[in-house]
């Protein structure tokens, strides 16, 4: 009994214990902005270096060979002799 009291007892002391810290809000509070900001770079110098691939990457790309799908035919031979026959 004593096992189960004793967490419970942990979190009611820890609930009791515990408080939550309340702002205060001042409503007459305001920000305010200047009209214009000007910022002056006239002293800075700025210093770096181009960072760009390589060309030997694009040069040396390959084109893509796929496996055809479809056969090219070069010659309708057979095709055009049985036409001779259907016209006569």
């Amino acid at each position: 009994m004593l096992r189960r009291s004793l967490p419970l007892a942990a979190l009611a002391l820890g609930a009791l214990v515990s408080t939550s810290a309340l702002a205060q809000d001042d409503g007459d509070r305001q920000v305010k902005y200047k009209e214009r900001t000007e910022i002056d770079f006239e002293g800075v110098d700025v210093s770096g270096e181009l960072v760009k691939p390589s060309g030997s990457l694009l040069v040396d790309r390959k084109k893509a060979q796929f496996n055809p799908m479809i056969r090219l035919r070069t010659d309708f031979k057979p095709e055009m002799r049985e036409s001779i026959n259907e016209v006569k």
